[in-house]
């Protein structure tokens, strides 16, 4: 079974049928690359106020973000897990406003930042994090691999 994706609308700035599809295309590649295929994951599109409530209540941060992630069980699926009742990954919260003053700023589209954003988020999910150099060397690699093999360069 192919990782389910689930896609949230919660901000009006933007209609998200304009960058769903590269949205799932970066999940469903990064998925594939990490060996996660088996899963489900939720990718919520929220303002910079919902997002900033968020970042208050989970990271004691009053600020907003451009994106979060909520991992439910975590982790690509072991051997263990060989079952056919796929893993919950967990929640990605994107901030659209964030994301396209982000892709302007960095001179790219707003289909690149919303990919960067996806795969950032979903491979927080599966355990990358970039608490230190080498981690985030590490988690930022992986994040270029999978844009670039979409052709989503900067």
């Amino acid at each position: 079974m192919p990782i389910q994706i689930h896609l949230n609308n919660e901000q009006s700035v933007q209609a998200i049928g304009s960058f769903e599809a590269v949205v799932r295309q970066c999940i469903e590649r990064a998925a594939e690359m990490e060996g996660a295929m088996q899963g489900e994951v939720s990718v919520t599109f929220v303002d910079d106020e919902t997002i900033r409530q968020l970042n208050r209540q989970y990271r004691h941060v009053d600020q907003p973000t451009d994106v979060l992630s909520f991992p439910l069980e975590g982790g690509s699926p072991g051997p263990e897990e060989d079952s056919d009742i796929p893993l919950l990954f967990g929640d990605i919260v994107i901030s659209v406003p964030r994301a396209v003053e982000q892709a302007e700023a960095y001179g790219h589209s707003l289909d690149r930042e919303l990919g960067f954003l996806a795969t950032h988020g979903f491979l927080h999910l599966l355990g990358y994090d970039h608490e230190d150099e080498q981690e985030e060397t590490r988690m930022f690699q992986r994040q270029e691999e999978v844009l670039a093999s979409l052709g989503l360069n900067r």
